[in-house]
């Protein structure tokens, strides 16, 4: 009697796929897409555009499979092309501006007690200006420190700090304009 292995550990899938098996990297897509659509989605606000995004970046993947050593999780490497991507397209469609560096002291952010959606919190980040959207998310969402984000963007340290401190007030602003609609005070 032959045995069939159902499941396929993660490393010989990643094997097979820079092999060009055609399987293997359908696994790896069908594995992974809905996670990478779900990051492409935090910073590109349209659900073809965002798709589109999360493709031309699988593509990168298979293509530098190769490159993939192992070292911490493949999901993480491929998040990361993931945001690479998503800023390729935010920057040729010129979707992001940034404000000039304005030094800002970081302020404290009370907890508002208000008990949201995942669609009310995403249309509250969609309605961010795209250079404020992407520094929130590489800050709040993905743990980006400031130098990292500053790095990435090809801006300054400063500039990144100020624009997430922009985005939280922007953010507060909304959240406080949706408790008030939903207690009806508005």
């Amino acid at each position: 009697m032959k045995i069939i292995a159902l499941h396929q550990n993660e490393s010989e899938i990643i094997r097979l796929a820079i092999d060009q098996d055609r399987k293997a990297q359908q696994q790896l897509y069908s594995k992974f897409s809905p996670k990478m659509l779900s990051v492409c989605r935090q910073y590109v606000k349209d659900i073809q555009q965002a798709e589109d995004v999360m493709i031309t970046a699988f593509l990168k993947v298979f293509q530098n499979l190769k490159a993939y050593q192992n070292k911490g999780s493949f999901e993480g490497w491929i998040r990361k092309i993931m945001i690479n991507e998503c800023i390729s397209f935010l920057r040729s469609h010129k979707k992001m501006q940034f404000l000039e560096e304005q030094f800002l002291t970081e302020e404290s952010h009370n907890e508002l007690e208000v008990q949201l959606s995942v669609d009310q919190i995403q249309f509250v980040i969609d309605a961010l200006p795209d250079g404020y959207k992407t520094i929130f998310n590489l800050f709040a969402i993905e743990g980006y420190k400031h130098q990292e984000i500053a790095d990435l963007l090809g801006i300054s340290e400063g500039t990144s700090k100020s624009q997430l401190s922009h985005a939280r007030k922007l953010l507060q602003l909304q959240i406080s304009n949706l408790k008030m609609v939903n207690n009806g005070t508005k």
